[in-house]
């Protein structure tokens, strides 16, 4: 299935951008419909004011973005809300809304012992009313990693039900970040007619719980994989997608795509073994794996310094060896990947939108090219110079 799949993207590039370039050149030409518009969403890590380089409301450029996910803000079994010292910023919202983006309260908490104790529920949307209301967000995104258990979703279901009673649609958009190999905890079927949107999480498929150096977030799966078990089934764009349209429509699906990667210290090639799996109590990497941002950590490094870029001809994501064969892989996304995963998961798929984790990841201090990327193909745009 991979090469038509690879096929339609390369159709859906070439024939649609010569149209509108087409287009804009010739004056005279009837103007066309504008294509369907697609979500483009970024979860905003209210910690990354504390990064070098900070990155804070003032450096978000919002009019790329049609929806912002601030995260996040956790609860007890008792419904309590966890806000994090200095998470509100002031001008985050206003500047939002000046710009015609919305702004989503991410929570995510004790959902195990809420689980048990039910009664905290009423407590909990309570407390998020008031919080919302005061500070003017517009939806709610939850955060459960993972439910999974029959009684898991029926508790999922109750708190979506419960949370769509007190912030009706449309004034409040609500969201869930699921798993790419879904499952039934999730009870797509019935949590679907009480939410907006499902973000489909492809990423995390390799790090420190793997034994090889595997790929972050491949659109296709390379079957050369040697050890397909952290994100399988779902472990790819194009697997993810199919999992969770089986269940759910196009228009309420976004796929994933990260700003980050990770650095395998002790591993010289693609789906290389960790030398120490071996050793290591659950035969994993554990911490000869690093997390990198691609802004200021990988762009640096992409064929400077000793390091040589690659890409899967299947996955169609970039990775990071060193030129003289000494350990050293990275997975990450480029400029490249990531306006392929969307016009592939946009236009090809036909889903409703794309999400980012998250946006800090992604700035040098100046610019943000994935952001940049995932804008242009949400828009049909040609990808622009700043690919490196």
């Amino acid at each position: 299935m991979t090469i038509p799949a690879f096929i339609r993207i390369a159709l859906a590039v070439s024939l649609t951008l010569p149209l509108l370039h087409a287009q804009a050149q010739d004056s005279d030409l009837q103007k066309q419909p504008e294509p369907p518009a697609k979500r483009l969403v970024g979860d905003y890590d209210s910690g990354s004011k504390f990064n070098d380089p900070p990155y804070t409301a003032a450096q978000i450029p919002y009019s790329k973005l049609t929806h912002i996910i601030h995260s996040g803000v956790g609860f007890d079994a008792d419904g309590n809300l966890q806000v994090p010292d200095q998470f509100i910023e002031p001008e985050l919202i206003p500047h939002a809304h000046a710009a015609g983006t919305k702004v989503m309260l991410l929570i995510g908490g004790d959902t195990t012992d809420m689980e048990t104790n039910p009664s905290g529920i009423p407590a909990l949307v309570k407390n998020l009313k008031a919080f919302v209301t005061k500070h003017d967000y517009d939806g709610l995104d939850l955060d459960w990693e993972y439910p999974e258990t029959t009684e898991d979703g029926a508790f999922l279901l109750a708190l979506e039900t419960a949370f769509r009673k007190a912030f009706p649609s449309p004034r409040y958009t609500l969201s869930i970040d699921v798993a790419p190999w879904g499952g039934s905890a999730y009870n797509v079927p019935e949590v679907k007619k009480v939410i907006d949107w499902f973000n489909i999480m492809t990423y995390d498929c390799a790090g420190p719980w793997t034994a090889y150096g595997e790929l972050n977030s491949p659109i296709f799966w390379d079957p050369n994989d040697p050890a397909p078990f952290e994100c399988e089934p779902g472990g790819s764009d194009q697997q993810s997608a199919e999992i969770f349209l089986a269940q759910a429509p196009a228009s309420q699906l976004n796929q994933g795509t990260p700003f980050y990667g990770y650095e395998y210290t002790n591993i010289n090639q693609l789906f290389g073994l960790c030398p120490n799996a071996a050793t290591t109590a659950d035969g994993e990497c554990d911490d000869t794996v690093l997390t990198v941002n691609y802004g200021p950590d990988i762009k640096p490094l992409i064929n400077k310094h000793g390091w040589v870029s690659h890409r899967d001809p299947v996955a169609l994501v970039p990775y990071l060896l060193k030129k003289d064969g000494s350990p050293g892989f990275i997975t990450y996304d480029d400029p490249l990947s990531t306006y392929t995963r969307v016009i592939y998961s946009d236009w090809v798929q036909g889903l409703g939108g794309t999400f980012l984790w998250s946006l800090d990841e992604d700035y040098d201090g100046h610019s943000q090219d994935l952001l940049d990327a995932m804008h242009q193909a949400t828009h049909l745009q040609p990808l622009g110079d700043e690919a490196p």
